[in-house]
């Protein structure tokens, strides 16, 4: 907003300066001005931390120094190449089913968010951290019914503290995979839906490479679909970690990106025919996807690509009381803390307020093109109501709280020095080559009070607990451990809000 004051008088030029800030204070009340946060900036920074999170050899255009080249071998064991793909929070894991979530929640913001995207000029860095992880998950689907769905034994990896690059590259890390035998529906629907929204974010510019990825979604989804289970139960040692709930969720969601991304009858079909539409959500996040299916599906509505009757309308009702909720207008409420951020749960909360966030700010694009309203049981929404409320979650974790930080990484003057991080909180291999062994960094460097060596920009942390306490600690992982799943919607909503 500007107030550009020509002023004849003194008189003049007070009245108009006081009507001016009068204006720019309605605007800031009203949600059309934040003050003070540079959502642009954040968006910048977000994508950054994908670069500190990459796994395998780096490119030339680096931009995250204080990172080297590390787990070359993945796959080696298996004799396939699983080098690449992203570590999935503050340790030197790749488990498959929230890379794929990630993946999944890149892509949609790359291609909904995409006009804001070219307008800050992130929109090819957003297609770079998308391809680094349809890269891996290219190379992780060796055939039809195999797919390789973690690198790395998670407890092993936990018992150590240490640089990825300091891993032993001369004794291969291990490789989990489903197959038809050991099936894993839940893992090869989320991945087919990460491949159908990621050839959507490719096709205009590389519409051979957003092929090949449809090729591979419709693979996938017919793998899960004829092999129904939950892949921790194949692939065992992912069960301490990111165990599943079921599949039906994930098999819907990658109809639904299948639907988007080719327009075929048969996934339309088979959103229309399933017996579970998931019903009225409690949160949105890497093991429940059935608010991002149900959002899709109201899309397609809004769209008038398909009728508000039957299957489709139910779809966008529990969307809209998910919304509903999370406005403070529903049923049962999501609840907030006393600073007003969204809390759903108390392991690293704000990956849920993420999803939520990215919801409102999708959902509010498609209430404006329709001109539409959600009717809540306490009131009405407009598409205003909805960004707003992202944006407040979002000025929250940027600063606007009870305790004036950041919970970003490297934005602004006051943010977390101490994430649960591996790589960020050891010395940089640039600076110091010499070969950390597994026990090694955790005296000095895990147990010091000190600030981490390397700063991890873009990295969003678990957040504060129900009632707006957080302590910057390293030993606390609940609070303090930043993962991909959580900046992933993030891109996204920063890109609808700046």
């Amino acid at each position: 907003m500007y107030c550009v004051i020509r002023p004849r008088s003194s008189q003049c030029f007070l009245t108009i300066k006081s009507m001016c800030i009068v204006l720019l204070l309605l605007s800031i009340a009203s949600g059309k001005v934040s003050a003070g946060l540079n959502y642009g900036e954040a968006l910048t920074k977000s994508l950054l931390y994908f670069e500190a999170q990459r796994s395998g050899k780096l490119p030339s255009d680096q931009r995250v120094q204080w990172r080297g080249d590390s787990a070359p071998g993945d796959g080696s064991d298996v004799h396939i190449d699983l080098s690449g793909g992203y570590y999935d929070a503050g340790d030197n894991m790749k488990f498959g089913f929230p890379l794929a979530f990630t993946t999944t929640m890149l892509a949609w913001g790359s291609v909904e968010m995409a006009s804001q995207l070219h307008a800050h000029n992130e929109h090819q860095n957003v297609l770079m951290a998308l391809k680094w992880a349809t890269d891996y998950l290219i190379k992780a689907h060796p055939e039809p019914n195999v797919l390789y769905g973690q690198v790395g034994d998670g407890k092993l990896d936990h018992a150590c503290w240490m640089r990825p690059e300091d891993m032993n590259t001369s004794h291969p890390r291990p490789s989990y995979r489903i197959d038809a035998q050991h099936p894993g529906a839940d893992l090869a629907g989320e991945t087919a839906a990460a491949m159908a929204a990621a050839s959507l974010a490719f096709a205009p510019s590389d519409a051979a490479y957003a092929n090949t990825l449809i090729s591979h979604a419709r693979d996938l989804f017919e793998f899960g679909k004829n092999h129904p289970g939950v892949y921790h139960d194949s692939i065992t040692n992912a069960a301490g970690f990111y165990t599943s709930s079921g599949h039906e969720d994930e098999l819907l969601w990658a109809a639904a990106w299948l639907h988007r991304a080719t327009g075929d009858q048969m996934y339309l079909d088979y959103l229309t025919q399933a017996s579970n539409s998931g019903g009225v959500r409690y949160a949105f996040s890497w093991d429940d996807k059935f608010v991002g299916a149900q959002v899709l599906a109201a899309k397609l509505v809004f769209e008038g690509k398909v009728k508000n009757e039957g299957k489709m309308a139910e779809y966008k009702t529990m969307a809209e009381q998910f919304i509903c909720n999370c406005a403070q207008k529903g049923y049962s409420n999501v609840k907030k803390t006393p600073g007003g951020l969204l809390w759903f749960l108390p392991w690293e909360n704000l990956q849920y307020t993420a999803t939520a966030s990215f919801v409102l700010s999708s959902y509010s694009k498609y209430l404006e093109a329709a001109q539409a309203s959600v009717q809540c049981p306490n009131g009405v929404l407009q598409a205003s109501d909805l960004l707003g409320l992202a944006r407040a979650q979002v000025d929250y974790i940027l600063g606007s709280n009870p305790k004036s930080m950041s919970y970003m990484v490297g934005f602004g003057t006051n943010y977390p020095n101490r994430p649960h991080h591996r790589g960020a909180s050891i010395v940089s291999i640039k600076k110091d080559p010499k070969l950390k062994a597994c026990n090694e960094g955790w005296y000095p460097w895990y147990k010091s009070s000190e600030p981490n060596p390397n700063v991890l920009v873009g990295a969003i942390v678990g957040g504060p607990d129900v009632n707006d306490v957080y302590q910057d600690e390293r030993s606390d992982y609940q609070h303090n451990e930043p993962d991909t799943v959580t900046v992933a919607p993030f891109v996204g909503v920063f890109a609808a809000l700046a």
